[in-house]
């Protein structure tokens, strides 16, 4: 496989992944027969869109929807014309609309991440129509060094599922926003997902320390 973007990582360059993980990582990769998404070019695209200094909420998830078509680099998130949505982010509009009264109109969470909300997930690939088929390769490493990273200030932090948990252990509870539930997919988003709030606890979090709310639902009123 060709085509990944590190001349675009800025900052997140520095993390020793690249030097000692990466190399390894891609070979795999480039070995493996399957269709993998997102697209090589996307694949780091969580980072290429919110340099460090600019996150103000961190989404972690698990790793990308393994349906061809849907991931593009941004957990959670897919193009804005993918039709159904993908069940977990329907979900997650789902508890929005419970949450805020409002959500957004199609799949593309970009406008998120132009906000400062770092959509990640802790495995970085996928081959079409194996979940968790890359969760071996070692790409939680990335996310630990990315969440050290982060450690500088205090930030939001919603983690969805058993491996968000595992990997953000080290986050601090007390410094920051930390919410862990239950992933929003259908298998577990009635065992806590739905009725966390995380939208508007992020946003009273945030306004409480004078910062911009999120514009979730990308309107033109902020809950």
């Amino acid at each position: 496989m060709t085509g990944y973007r590190l001349n675009q990582l800025g900052a997140w360059a520095d993390l020793p992944f690249f030097e000692t993980e990466w190399p390894r990582i891609e070979a795999m990769l480039s070995t493996d027969p399957r269709p993998i998404l997102p697209p090589a070019p996307q694949v780091f695209r969580a980072l290429e869109q919110v340099p460090p200094c600019d996150v103000k909420v961190v989404i972690l998830g698990q790793d990308p929807y393994p349906t061809p078509g849907h991931a593009h680099g941004l957990a959670f998130s897919a193009e804005a014309d993918v039709r159904p949505l993908p069940r977990s982010l329907s979900n997650i509009f789902k508890e929005m609309q419970s949450d805020l009264g409002t959500a957004p109109e199609n799949a593309d969470l970009t406008f998120w991440a132009n906000q400062g909300v770092l959509l990640l997930n802790t495995i970085l690939t996928v081959p079409a129509g194996m979940a968790k088929g890359h969760q071996h390769l070692g790409w939680q490493l990335l996310t630990e060094q990315i969440l050290d990273h982060l450690a500088d200030h205090p930030r939001a932090y919603l983690l969805w599922g058993a491996g968000a948990h595992k990997t953000a252990r080290s986050v601090d509870a007390v410094k920051n926003l930390k919410i862990e539930t239950a992933h929003p997919s259908p298998l577990s988003a009635r065992r806590g997902f739905f009725g966390s709030r995380p939208f508007s606890r992020v946003n009273g979090w945030l306004q409480a320390r004078g910062q911009q709310a999120i514009n979730w639902a990308n309107t033109s009123e902020i809950s």
